[in-house]
């Protein structure tokens, strides 16, 4: 595993980005710790691939001020580039062309010999289970594999850290499940990696630490457990028998739980946030007692729980809204 001098792989103070009338990038403070998978959350138009592009160098930040692994992504942006890889959100590599041609192109683009570029472009198919791929032509790859595929791209030469702008967008669970196994991968290779998604799950799933952002603004930073327990110290997640007793459901868990109820889009569902200031052991006497009023008032539970709350409910209760249908559907 590679070891750098700072312990910072992205350290940014203020960073600001325009377009006409809109700040797209707000003043955004970041510091990302090397070796990790940091997440940055937020919403469609929060300024994430706008953050993400000003530290890959390929658009100048209008304010504040950024740093790769100590150097300045506007005075030093040559240095910068030879520090970092990225993978957008849409397949970067040429379609016409098969897996194999695609990354031996790459490689000798990066100045590999061609034997040494055809090793490593065998090397990374078979880590990425592309192999019996690798000569189609990316045209006829699955989402998945175009994934992959960009992916192995990014890192032909082992970057310090890489860029995954929303990697899994659109992808199918088991697909999606294969990204994250690969990121998994990288870090453990000792590369640092910066994750922009909307999918609250994968961010819970992947990243050390997270940072919260909307309109252009950090509003939370923390790991997934600090996030969740910022926001109450607990939720109980309800499932009735009968669709019809969710209102007296609702009315008995609000009245005990002293706490707004959610309904679910599933008609036999609530959710209710408990109270932050109550301690575990108190919010879990509070949801004993709430399931015992619920068999009191005749009302038959399926399935009774207290956990933390989801990422879903921190986004929830920072800004005031719930995740897009997209996000929720992950």
């Amino acid at each position: 595993m590679r070891k750098r001098s700072t312990d910072l792989a992205i350290e940014t103070s203020g960073l600001v980005k325009t377009f006409g009338d809109n700040r797209a990038v707000d003043g955004l403070d970041l510091s990302v710790p090397a070796g990790t998978v940091y997440g940055v959350l937020g919403p469609n138009g929060a300024g994430k691939t706008t953050a993400v592009r000003m530290l890959a160098t390929l658009l100048r930040p209008d304010g504040g001020e950024a740093r790769v692994f100590g150097h300045d992504v506007v005075r030093e942006a040559d240095t910068v580039r030879g520090l970092v890889s990225l993978t957008g959100q849409y397949a970067s590599v040429d379609e016409d062309m098969t897996g194999m041609e695609n990354l031996i192109l790459l490689g000798r683009l990066l100045g590999h010999a061609k034997p040494a570029a055809r090793d490593r472009a065998a090397q990374l198919l078979e880590a990425f289970g592309l192999t019996e791929a690798a000569d189609r032509q990316v045209k006829n790859y699955s989402g998945g594999m175009r994934r992959r595929i960009d992916i192995a791209a990014s890192i032909l030469n082992t970057p310090e850290l890489l860029f995954l702008d929303e990697p899994t967008t659109g992808l199918d669970p088991r697909s999606r499940s294969q990204v994250w196994d690969i990121v998994r991968i990288v870090v453990a290779h000792g590369t640092t990696v910066l994750l922009t998604t909307q999918y609250l799950d994968e961010a819970d799933r992947l990243a050390g630490r997270i940072a919260v952002i909307d309109h252009g603004r950090l509003i939370a930073e923390g790991t997934p457990g600090e996030l969740k327990s910022s926001v109450g110290a607990g939720s109980v997640h309800v499932r009735l028998r009968d669709p019809a007793q969710r209102p007296e459901a609702e009315r008995v868990l609000a009245r005990e739980l002293r706490a707004q109820v959610y309904l679910e889009a599933d008609p036999v569902a609530l959710t209710v946030r408990v109270n932050g200031e109550e301690s575990d052991r108190a919010a879990a006497e509070q949801a004993a007692r709430a399931l015992s009023e619920l068999a009191a008032s005749g009302i038959v539970v399926d399935d009774f729980s207290l956990g933390q709350p989801s990422l879903d409910e921190v986004f929830l209760a920072l800004t005031d809204r719930p995740a897009t249908t997209e996000e929720a559907a992950a």
